[in-house]
């Protein structure tokens, strides 16, 4: 594997999908990523999430601490229905350049399509997706 130039790929934000059974379970599994990747920082790294639906009941992603931006959408495939509301607000949250980025998606039926749009222009220099985290 190679770096680019200039060092780009580490000025781009790290956004990881988030597919599993049911919304407490997608959840769960962001917040335990969050505080393994919290666990070896000094300081905490600003993050956003991105939640399709509502919670089921409690959220382990209530009481988020210091740097860190959740935002709910509406339920709706998010490359065909939810493409819009998607796009918006993955916009404003890239405006305050969190480092990483998780969406958790309700119906991982068009999850390649997904992928393929947030790997398109303008996100291509924006985003850089790694593996889904399963829940």
């Amino acid at each position: 594997m190679h770096s680019n130039p200039g060092g780009r790929d580490d000025a781009r934000t790290v956004l990881t999908l988030v597919t599993g059974p049911g919304a407490a379970a997608r959840e769960a599994a962001i917040a335990a990523h969050l505080s393994d990747l919290h666990e070896d920082r000094p300081a905490p790294i600003m993050q956003a999430i991105i939640l399709e639906g509502l919670a089921s009941g409690i959220s382990p992603l209530d009481d988020l601490p210091p740097g860190q931006t959740l935002a709910r959408i509406a339920p709706g495939c998010l490359c065909c229905t939810g493409n819009l509301v998607l796009r918006v607000t993955l916009n404003r949250l890239l405006r305050q350049r969190p480092r990483r980025i998780f969406i958790g998606v309700a119906d991982s039926g068009h999850l390649d399509q997904l992928r393929s749009w947030l790997q398109s222009g303008p996100y291509d220099q924006l985003l850089r997706l790694t593996s889904d985290l399963k829940a």
